[in-house]
């Protein structure tokens, strides 16, 4: 392989569909409170049906649906009212023909009663008496003991992270700890003489701050993991491959900022071919084409390009979803969406996917431009349209999907 070369460059979508490593994060149980966005490892079954009882979903009279029939406000049907249901107890009063029992929402249906009237159609006109104006069917105004989830059915799937609601599914089945996939650890390692923690008071000519590694473990905390930073490694050669041994028996994830590209100094080829195989050297994607997959070892890694949005772009694309996955999730969370009009052309070449930063206001995309070392480009940014990679552009005026930023 020539030194101003890539390797193997590939698609996007062929890294999705291929670059799939096997490793996975360990299974923990974790509490209830701490299991929000985490991935089950299995499903969850309920120990019992839910609600487990079969209980009232409006205020009014618990009732036989068949006694209500053909009432109206000009015709009502006229009910004793022979007691009420009390919240959190069991009911000590039954329903015989043509009578009727005081319901909460939520109360638990009495023995004799199939339906509950609202009590918007109900007066009492006379004490003890209740006047009802509108027939019900049996099951209306209640839920059965199963109706939500049934004994054994599953309360979560496996392989989706838990949304707020699971966990109301699962406090209210008595399940207080789910077995999860460990947050992924991810390592990112900075690479260059040029680059200097974030703490250095002043620069030198040619010196950078690391910006990419903070913004790389917000995106990684983001995406549930666990990021790690490892600090900054020279180019001396063979120090990202003493790092890369180093840092890869505690890593689910390793990513390495810059140092993927084709220049001669680059040395994140050379160490990661040294130590495991080579998936791929360079992505069809703008920006971000010096983009490295490999495997070492069984764990992934990931060589970004060292502009930092073209290494940000890239982990959003492809970090992300290897991410996920890690953590036993295969299709990773959806970003939300919004539709724009796109305020000017935007041009492309085929058989590469455009990420293009955009601002969105009154309903307009305004696309934002600048080198892929600018940071502030990100930054500026409420989103990003994808062009995708059959495509040679998109044209002014066209309505487009842009994905939000959180």
């Amino acid at each position: 392989m020539s030194g101003r070369e890539f390797f193997t460059t590939r698609t996007v979508a062929e890294a999705l569909a291929g670059f799939r490593p096997a490793h996975r994060t360990a299974i923990e149980s974790v509490p209830l409170p701490a299991a929000l966005h985490r991935v089950p490892a299995a499903e969850v079954p309920s120990p019992h049906s839910l609600p487990g009882f079969t209980r009232s979903t409006v205020d009014g009279f618990a009732v036989r649906a068949a006694d209500t029939y053909g009432a109206s406000d000009g015709l009502p049907s006229y009910l004793d009212l022979l007691g009420a249901v009390d919240m959190g107890a069991a009911p000590t009063v039954s329903v015989r023909p043509g009578g009727c029992v005081a319901m909460p929402t939520g109360g638990s249906l009495p023995e004799g009663a199939d339906a509950v009237v609202m009590v918007e159609y109900t007066a009492e006109t006379v004490p003890g008496t209740i006047e009802v104006t509108r027939p019900v069917a049996p099951g209306a105004g209640i839920v059965r003991a199963d109706d939500d989830v049934a004994t054994g059915a599953p309360l979560v799937p496996a392989g989706r992270p838990l949304r707020a609601p699971d966990l109301g599914l699962l406090a209210a089945a008595g399940v207080v700890s789910v077995p999860v996939h460990a947050r992924p650890r991810v390592v990112i390692i900075s690479t260059g003489d040029e680059v200097v923690p974030p703490e250095t008071a002043s620069l030198t000519a040619g010196q950078v701050r690391d910006a990419t590694a903070s913004a790389l473990a917000g995106l990684v905390l983001d995406a549930a993991g666990e990021p790690v930073v490892a600090g900054i490694v020279s180019d001396e050669p063979g120090a990202l491959k003493d790092k890369l041994t180093a840092v890869l028996p505690e890593a689910d994830l390793v990513v390495v900022s810059a140092g993927s590209s084709v220049g001669a100094r680059d040395e994140t080829m050379g160490a990661v071919a040294a130590l495991g195989d080579v998936w791929c050297h360079g992505l069809a994607i703008k920006p971000g084409k010096p983009t490295l997959l490999a495997e070492c070892g069984g764990i992934p890694v990931i060589g970004l390009p060292g502009n930092p949005l073209s290494a940000l772009v890239v982990f959003g694309q492809v970090g992300i979803p290897v991410l996920w996955r890690l953590s036993g999730c295969e299709t990773p969370p959806a970003r939300p969406t919004t539709r724009a009009r796109l305020s000017r052309d935007l041009a492309s070449a085929a058989g590469r996917l455009d990420v293009v930063q955009v601002q969105v206001r009154d309903g307009v995309a305004e696309p934002l431009f600048g080198p892929s070392a600018l940071l502030s480009v990100h930054t500026r940014a409420d989103g990003y349209v994808i062009i995708p990679e059959p495509a040679t552009g998109l044209d002014d005026g066209l309505d487009v999907d842009v994905t939000l930023y959180a």
